[in-house]
C-alpha cells in the first residue's frame, strides 16, 4: 500500500491489495487523540472489535484508555468525555500495546478517515515510544467507499456514510473509540454487501486513487 498526502485536502493510494474478502479476519479500530495533530498528539484510548467477515456479527472487542505526557485539552475533554482524572492511573501506550497487537493478529485492520489520521497517529506514537509497528494490511472505509463509488464528489466524512447508507447510530457514542469503531463496523459492512453485490472478491487498487481530506481542525 502507498499512501501520497498531496496537499492539506487530498491524497492518494495506491498499490493496495487485499486478497479474498469473504475469507479474511477484520479488526475495525479506532483511537482517541489529545488532539487532530497526528504529528504532535497523543492517543488517550484505543477502541477495537473483530468482525465476522461472512455473517457481520461482531465476535469479541478490545476497549482501553492510554495516559498521555501531555494534558488532555478541555475542548477534547468535552468532545470524547475523557478527562485527564480519567487517565490518572490508565496505562500508559507501552504497556498496553502488545494486547492489541495480539487482539488483531492476523487480521486486516479497518479504519474510517484513518489513512490520514489513526494510522499516521500511530505510526509517530510507535516512534516516539520505541514500539514496533503493527505490520497488518489496512482498508480505510474511506477509499474502499471511493473506489466502489468514483462519482461522488463529496468529502467521504462519517456523517455522510451515515447518511448515504441510512446507518442507524442512535445507539452509538460517538468520539468514543469503541463506539466509533462499532460504528465504523457498521458502515464497513454495507461497503462489504456492496462488494459482495458486485462479486468483488478481491480489492485490487493499483491505480492511483484521489480522496478528499476531512478537516479535523474544523471539527474542534
Amino acid at each position: 500500500m502507498k499512501i501520497d498526502m498531496v496537499s492539506e485536502t487530498e491524497y492518494i493510494v495506491s498499490e493496495l491489495i487485499i486478497e479474498s474478502i469473504p475469507t479474511q479476519r477484520f479488526c475495525i479500530f479506532d483511537l482517541e487523540a489529545t488532539g487532530p495533530n497526528e504529528e504532535e498528539d497523543q492517543i488517550i484510548q484505543i477502541g477495537a472489535l473483530i468482525m465476522n467477515s461472512r455473517s457481520g456479527e461482531i465476535e469479541k472487542t478490545y476497549e482501553t484508555l492510554i495516559k498521555p505526557s501531555k494534558p488532555i485539552p478541555e475542548v477534547i475533554e468535552r468532545l470524547t468525555g475523557i478527562t485527564n482524572e480519567d487517565v490518572i492511573e490508565a496505562p500508559e501506550l507501552t504497556e498496553v500495546f502488545s494486547e492489541f497487537i495480539d487482539f488483531c493478529k492476523g487480521a486486516v485492520l479497518v479504519t474510517q478517515a484513518g489513512y490520514e489520521y489513526d494510522w499516521p497517529l500511530l505510526m509517530n506514537e510507535c516512534k516516539r515510544n520505541n514500539l514496533r509497528m503493527i505490520p497488518n494490511k489496512i482498508i480505510d472505509t474511506k477509499a474502499l467507499f471511493t473506489f466502489l463509488f468514483p462519482e461522488v464528489v463529496e468529502i467521504i466524512s462519517t456523517n455522510f456514510l451515515i447518511k448515504y447508507f441510512s446507518i442507524d447510530d442512535s445507539d452509538i457514542r460517538r468520539h468514543n473509540a469503541l463506539g466509533d469503531s462499532f460504528l465504523i463496523a457498521r458502515i464497513f459492512n454495507e461497503l462489504m454487501i456492496e462488494l459482495n453485490n458486485r462479486e468483488i472478491v478481491d480489492i485490487n487498487i493499483q491505480n492511483p486513487l484521489t480522496i478528499k481530506r476531512v478537516q479535523l481542525q474544523k471539527l474542534l
